[in-house]
């Protein structure tokens, strides 16, 4: 069974809440004015508020990432804590060749603005991002880097948060099988990318080619359900709530006996994101699903079905 080691001081210094712990530094550091440069205004009144919110997985450096998708949930939600769990930059395709479009620095951009505005920015690598794992214990920006976290909810329950690639036996142990992989996957990213390049052309909504695949083919299947397992496992070890991470691209809540195990999902796939609201109730929010609903909801106005306006009430 897979565990880890206890969390070292500057991990376990956290388990306090969140609003209690912004420290003068983080909150009054100047940013450069690049991360003013190009940004649309924000209504304040519309923004969705969270105490906390998780995002993983979005791979920037890719062509897979769903930048707009992104940067528009960023620009809709605000939150006390942010938790950037992992992968956030691809490493690994970075290396292979370079791809950093416009739409990739509007998404660190607005990230460092939430810096600006108060928000606890929490960096806590992966894999594809293991490159900041050597930096943890430091802050870029105002943004925190640390190896896991353990999280402190409204309602008092102990959350480790952490990446998830400490439990993929592919990752740890059949490293060069993992990046055979990755490319077997940015080759079905670039297929999705196409799909949906043909679908906006028919002004149809954001749809996952790859999310669709996996949940639909058996190992895939298998793996995830054995990964929750044993993250889970290792969770009670340690004696906490529950856990969150992200790693294998699939949002879900789900319990383990006293586990609750959370997945915040990604940005290349399903685009979702894990958020706790005021009293400590968590929740996954379907980004693109939420956009799909809107753009059905605009289409009844025009045609004057109010019935179908309901669904995104």
């Amino acid at each position: 069974m897979a565990t880890l080691p206890e969390l070292p001081v500057e991990a376990r210094r956290n388990a306090k809440p969140r609003h209690d712990r912004m420290p003068p530094r983080i909150r009054d550091k100047k940013l450069p004015d690049w991360i003013h440069e190009n940004d649309r205004s924000e209504k304040e009144g519309k923004r969705l508020k969270f105490r906390t919110i998780w995002i993983s997985d979005t791979h920037l450096g890719t062509a897979g990432c769903n930048a707009d998708l992104l940067l528009d949930f960023l620009k809709s939600t605000d939150c006390e804590t942010l938790y950037l769990v992992g992968d956030i930059v691809d490493g690994w395709q970075l290396r292979k060749g370079w791809y950093w479009p416009a739409r990739h620095n509007d998404v660190v951009r607005c990230i460092l603005k939430r810096v600006k505005r108060g928000t606890r920015v929490i960096y806590v690598p992966g894999n594809h991002d293991e490159a900041f794992r050597d930096y943890t214990g430091l802050d870029f920006g105002g943004i925190e880097l640390i190896n896991e976290d353990i999280h402190v909810t409204a309602d008092g329950r102990r959350l480790l948060v952490l990446h998830g690639d400490q439990f993929d036996s592919i990752v740890l142990y059949a490293r060069w099988l993992a990046f055979l992989g990755d490319s077997a996957y940015v080759l079905l990213l670039k297929s999705n990318s196409l799909v949906n390049a043909v679908r906006r052309m028919f002004g149809l909504p954001y749809w996952s080619l790859a999310a669709h695949l996996k949940k639909r083919v058996k190992n895939a299947v298998q793996f995830i359900g054995k990964y929750e397992e044993v993250v889970a496992h290792a969770a009670a070890d340690r004696g906490v709530d529950g856990v969150v991470c992200g790693h294998i691209h699939s949002a879900e809540i789900k319990q383990f006996g006293d586990i609750t195990y959370y997945n915040d999902g990604d940005w290349v796939e399903s685009c979702t994101a894990l958020v706790e609201h005021a009293d400590g109730r968590m929740e996954i929010l379907d980004w693109a699903e939420r956009i799909r609903l809107q753009e059905m909801a605009k289409i009844a106005a025009k045609a004057g079905k109010p019935d179908l306006q309901a669904v995104t009430a």
